[in-house]
């Protein structure tokens, strides 16, 4: 398939309940901001490779193959290739029906949403085969057809979809950093570090670790330290607390007795003494 892009929206269009205005095609998207949004509605179907998408300088996201996303009218955003070859196919589209429609498929809002297939959405595909032998804009026909295609496609969405918001995925979309907390706890974790290794804003971040583990990041890493430092004190007995707090990332001492009474209820030395460590 090569790049293409086809214009709708006569005027006869624009009385339809809902009514394409834009469907295209690319090989390969470039770089697209728009701190204004768009004036219509967008569905982004990944076709290969990868991109990400910042939403409100807020949300960000990497999306790929078997993945859509979905932009809503003048909601600021950008989205950019990060592999070599970005390739996408889009419907814009408009009428008085169309936030319904979008909310019946289970969609409040600009996001990212997960396909249980791959495969390019058959309606799409229809949209994009009925802009075949023309020039660049449809004809009321065109239109009319259009708006069918649109309307099996939203309808065709609800079944199709996985919410990304769902527990699961914020838990999978976690299980990198989570890994790396694991692998690192003897260093300094920075939440924006963490982020890095998420490819999300610190602010989106904290996001995550609320809705999948109902706790911010520093309390998850401080977490991990103390139980860690459990660990060394019964394997290790011989250990200092000086030399327990290094091992698990704190400079200070004090400092890590401080966070262990406040995980545990008690201090380090009382943990070892009522365990029979000392």
């Amino acid at each position: 398939m090569n790049t293409r892009i086809f214009f709708g929206k006569t005027d006869e269009a624009a009385r339809l309940p809902i009514y394409m205005t834009t469907v295209g095609y690319w090989e390969h998207q470039y770089e697209t901001e728009r701190p204004e949004g768009f004036p219509d509605y967008q569905i982004h179907q990944i076709i290969q490779g990868q991109g990400r998408l910042s939403i409100q300088d807020e949300e960000e996201y990497i999306v790929g193959p078997g993945e859509v996303f979905i932009t809503y009218p003048d909601i600021p955003h950008r989205y950019e290739p990060i592999t070599d070859r970005w390739e996408l196919a889009w419907v814009s589209f408009h009428g008085r029906e169309a936030s319904q429609l979008l909310a019946y498929a289970g969609i409040t809002g600009s996001g990212v949403y997960k396909l249980r297939n791959a495969e390019l959405l058959h309606a799409l595909q229809q949209m994009l085969m009925r802009g075949e032998g023309v020039e660049d804009t449809l004809d009321a026909d065109g239109d009319r057809d259009s708006s069918k295609h649109l309307y099996a496609l939203l309808l065709d969405l609800k079944p199709l979809l996985i919410a990304a918001g769902s527990d699961n995925d914020e838990m999978e979309r976690l299980k990198p950093v989570l890994r790396y907390i694991t692998e690192h706890l003897d260093q300094p974790l920075s939440l924006k570090e963490l982020a890095e290794v998420a490819v999300v804003s610190p602010q989106y971040l904290c996001r995550l670790f609320q809705k999948a583990l109902h706790v911010r990041p520093v309390f998850y890493v401080n977490q991990e330290r103390i139980n860690r430092s459990k660990q060394l004190m019964f394997s290790e007995r011989a250990l200092r607390i000086y030399e327990v707090a290094d091992r698990v990332g704190y400079e200070n001492a004090s400092y890590f007795c401080s966070m262990f009474k406040r995980h545990t209820g008690m201090s380090p030395e009382r943990f070892r003494r009522l365990h029979g460590l000392t």
